[in-house]
């Protein structure tokens, strides 16, 4: 099921960054074997609370690993290597998200693996590179967002840094790993090749800064933060108030701004040559904010999204609760429910890659180990050999 059927990648990760990365391929039909140590009980986001769909299986890790199939395997263990370069014979990639220094030791890399498997890819997701300074370093998502300068961009200007409600770093630079692995895999294919790539939380989150540090790079501007969410450069685009809240309004093309005018009963503001172009209006944004604040307040929020339906962007500016309970998201269809072993299932976020005709895979995260057994025989080890494992404590 899913573009990606036939594709089969041996995981050894834990946590967000990379499950969230693999985990997109799975949605779209590839085969994850999901590595876990069964001498830690597995990948620790098993253990992340608050909310739990049963023992050692977290809301939190079911978000990152569903539609994955879990093998115990513990690398350090003599005897496990045979295991994993079974498994690689049979599969295009490999992808870890360890420390940096840490493939290396385990086995992982494509100097290691490709007497196994030519054609293997083996990418790698660390917090700094796996060379370097700061190769042994284990990091996380806040951290890089803090030292990238993150912080300074978010919140209000007079408030203390803030860092992003959401793991964005994390979630990057899964996708980034994610992309790796397929171009590797669409060149080794070709080639009969494989080889290493690596991505990094830290090169992720500073390419992540963008045009702003194009703009620092090159005309020395330090971007910082601006009132109410507002852009930068481009006005109005922000956070504005109503009668009972706020509104988000974008007018990030030029015809946006005479059209606004006019539903705002203002047309005269369209054609003034103080506010005629993003130009003017970021030179004259204050006054500009002040006459949206006292139009806007007019009427409620939502009075001024049916009245600007489809004409002027502008959106809610809900909690999650009216996120996800909103009318649009079920149009969408985005909230799927995922065959759980409870029986009742998990109600969580679809990918969101339409697959025309074509229906996609819905299972929730494994347990631990559920598909031990089956990987195995799969590989060509026998029963027997498979009780001995587990009486080594191999899996």
């Amino acid at each position: 099921m899913g573009p990606l059927s036939g594709l089969r990648v041996i995981a050894v990760e834990q946590y967000g960054a990379g499950p969230y990365g693999t985990m997109q391929l799975a949605d779209l039909g590839a085969e994850i074997i999901k590595i876990e140590n069964p001498a830690d009980g597995g990948d620790m986001a098993r253990r992340v609370g608050p909310f739990f769909a049963g023992p050692d299986d977290s809301h939190f890790f079911q978000s990152f690993n569903r539609n994955k199939r879990s093998l115990t395997l513990d690398l350090k263990r003599p005897g496990a290597q045979a295991v994993l370069h079974a498994l690689v014979a049979r599969a295009d990639a490999v992808l870890d998200n360890l420390r940096g220094d840490l493939p290396a030791r385990l086995g992982l890399t494509y100097d290691a693996l490709a007497p196994v498997n030519p054609r293997i890819v083996c990418a790698h997701l660390s917090a700094y590179g796996r060379d370097g300074s700061r190769a042994s370093w284990p990091g996380y998502d806040y951290l890089m967002q803090a030292e990238a300068g993150y912080l300074s961009l978010t919140g209000e200007p007079d408030g203390p840094p803030a860092r992003f409600g959401l793991s964005l770093v994390d979630l990057m630079t899964g996708l980034f790993a994610a992309f790796a692995l397929l171009a590797g895999v669409l060149e080794a294919r070709a080639s009969g090749k494989g080889r290493n790539l690596d991505v990094s939380l830290f090169d992720a989150a500073l390419q992540n800064l963008g045009y702003l540090a194009t703009w620092y790079l090159n005309a020395g501007h330090v971007q910082g933060r601006e009132p109410r969410s507002g852009h930068p450069s481009l006005v109005p685009s922000q956070l504005y108030r109503t009668a009972d809240g706020f509104i988000f309004i974008m007018c990030n093309k030029e015809k946006f701004w005479p059209v606004l005018c006019g539903l705002l009963g203002h047309p005269d503001w369209g054609v003034d040559a103080r506010f005629r172009s993003f130009e003017a209006r970021l030179a004259n944004r204050t006054q500009v904010n002040e006459m949206l604040d006292a139009a806007l307040g007019e009427r409620t929020t939502a009075e001024w999204l049916a009245l600007f339906a489809g004409r002027v962007p502008a959106a809610p500016v809900n909690d999650l609760r009216a996120a996800l309970d909103s009318s649009f998201v079920a149009e969408r269809d985005l909230i799927r429910r995922f065959r759980h072993d409870d029986g009742e299932g998990l109600r969580m976020v679809t990918t969101p890659i339409r697959v025309e005709d074509e229906g996609l895979p819905l299972r929730a995260a494994p347990a631990l180990g559920a598909d031990t057994d089956a990987i195995l025989r799969e590989a060509g080890f026998s029963d027997d050999t498979i009780r001995d494992m587990r009486a080594q404590g191999i899996v």
